[in-house]
């Protein structure tokens, strides 16, 4: 369990987890003291459900029954169906302590979405379920871990107190955590003093079970052709044939995603997670919750910082490219969706304190709409303008560094710019004292 990566939160319930059961395994623990009985798992396929269970059988040292809803549903008659749910349950509790894991959790069907002459048959599935899930006290030390791909389709009643009433989502892993993912499977005899920043870079958006696969076919190759593995086919597994960005658009790119670091770091707009440059462009991982407590100056900041990307272009290079505006989810099209919002829903634009609904393509029909989201848009390019005019120097030292490595931390960020604003402030003290 300590050497998954990329499992955020449901790594420290697998921990905390995992130290329970040792303590109930010897005696330390009581189940009625026992506060880790139940996880439900999601996620997209191959984020590593199932190896979160293994982890966490192996680190509680305790044995895994695992088993899935398509096994339980190989029956041919109903009878069947039930008596293998039993059978996983009793098994399970014959080998306490232990980690029952169910895949597929969501071929149990919402009884609120059943229909048609199979309401009878999943009724009995999905009572006999919720029956032996909330049977916690009369299977002491069986801790139930279900994966499924499609929470929304779960029975409400599973995850109720006492069954599955803890529910962790596992996402794709990020640049740092697929680094260490693919430093786990390529062990530490293979490409020990590589770096593995560039695979990950190559694989951003891909799952665990990918950087497995990966790995698996490069060592393949390389057995095949009696010598060791190298990062080029490592690399040539994960791209199959797509090509790297040429340097004239990794420049670009780098000078975008430096745009939105320098500008949401002076206005204090989110958190700045990370910047990458990968084979399809970059990317600035900005984090910011537009909640109800978001005001009039912290959306303004969001729009000039999304804004910023393009900006930097025209400041560096002096023209901006079309790549912020491709797409529902590009840059332009959330500031505009921003700047909509504050005109019709946030009632803090020129038509007042109202709320107007409308979709974007209505932006037209509504007297002085478009002029103002244009106008706050220019306003934001403007602000964008100014601050990476002013700190230009900044601009570039990401915008280099960057490109040279590919990727940039919060923390790398950070030292940059105080690094930088240091510099020109020394400046400037220097040229005070050469007027005198």
């Amino acid at each position: 369990m300590e050497e998954l990566d990329g499992y955020g939160e449901a790594k420290s319930w697998g921990l905390a987890a995992a130290a329970d059961l040792q303590a109930y395994r010897i005696g330390r623990l009581s189940w009625a003291e026992f506060d880790h009985r139940g996880l439900l798992l999601s996620g997209p396929p191959g984020v590593g459900k199932t190896s979160f269970a293994r982890a966490l059988a192996k680190s509680a040292r305790v044995p895994l029954v695992a088993t899935s809803v398509a096994e339980w549903n190989a029956a041919d008659y109903l009878s069947g169906t039930l008596q293998a749910i039993r059978k996983v349950f009793a098994q399970a509790k014959a080998q306490a302590p232990c980690i029952l894991f169910i895949d597929e959790l969501d071929g149990i069907s919402d009884r609120g979405q059943i229909r048609g002459e199979y309401v009878q048959y999943w009724t009995q599935i999905v009572n006999l379920f919720l029956e032996l899930l909330a049977g916690v006290d009369e299977r002491p030390g069986v801790v139930v871990v279900a994966a499924t791909n499609y929470p929304e389709k779960i029975d409400p009643a599973v995850k109720r107190a006492g069954r599955l009433d803890r529910e962790i989502g596992i996402v794709k892993p990020d640049t740092a955590a697929l680094a260490q993912i693919f430093r786990h499977h390529l062990g530490r005899e293979i490409l020990p003093d590589a770096p593995m920043l560039p695979l990950a870079l190559a694989a951003r958006g891909m799952t665990g079970a990918d950087v497995e696969a990966f790995v698996r076919r490069a060592k393949g190759t390389a057995r095949r052709n009696g010598r060791a593995v190298t990062v080029e086919e490592v690399l040539a597994e994960i791209r199959q044939g797509r090509h790297p960005l040429p340097p004239t658009i990794r420049h670009r790119v780098a000078i975008h995603e430096a745009g939105h670091a320098v500008v949401s770091h002076a206005l204090g707009f989110g958190t700045l997670v990370d910047l990458s440059l990968h084979d399809n462009g970059g990317q600035a991982c900005l984090e910011f919750a537009a909640d109800g407590a978001a005001t009039l100056y912290e959306l303004e900041a969001a729009i000039a910082s999304l804004l910023a990307g393009r900006i930097a272009e025209e400041v560096e290079l002096g023209a901006g490219s079309i790549g912020a505006g491709f797409g529902v989810g590009s840059d332009l099209a959330m500031a505009t969706a921003i700047a909509r919002d504050i005109e019709l829903t946030y009632g803090l634009g020129h038509l007042g304190n109202v709320v107007v609904e409308a979709a974007s393509t209505d932006m037209v029909l509504i007297g002085g709409l478009l002029p103002a989201i244009a106008e706050r848009l220019r306003r934001a390019s403007d602000r964008a303008r100014n601050i990476l005019t002013e700190q230009r120097a900044s601009l570039q030292a990401i915008a280099r560094a960057l490109e040279e490595t590919g990727y940039l931390s919060h923390e790398d960020i950070d030292r940059m710019l105080s690094s930088t604003a240091t510099q020109v402030s020394a400046k400037a003290v220097a040229s005070a004292e050469e007027v005198r």
